[in-house]
């Protein structure tokens, strides 16, 4: 299927796919974990409640995790700069970008 492309001459060029594709389709590895009672009572209850998976939501909870952490690092090898230039509060910052 080629929607609308045919008289730009694309349709050779693009592909267009009708199937839906889930991260089963996608590369991916399993990792197990270990995590505490009550912590796999409250992940079932937002489970159910969301209607969301358990993959799917510990993979959007690592993800956000990884990237606080990747901020953290970042934050603290550039706080030196910042120092020496008087920036020593977020206030600082805000007031400078604002």
């Amino acid at each position: 299927m080629c929607p609308s492309l045919s008289n730009l001459g694309l349709c050779g060029l693009l592909h267009f796919d009708d199937e839906r594709h889930t991260m089963y389709d996608m590369k991916t590895s399993a990792v197990t974990i270990r995590i505490e009672p009550d912590l796999q009572k409250l992940l079932d209850k937002v489970c159910k409640q969301s209607g969301r998976t358990r993959s799917d939501i510990v993979r959007d909870s690592l993800k956000r995790q990884l990237s606080i952490i990747r901020f953290e690092q970042l934050r603290r090898q550039v706080l030196p700069f910042a120092e020496a230039r008087g920036y020593l509060t977020d206030e600082d910052v805000n007031k400078a970008v604002s």
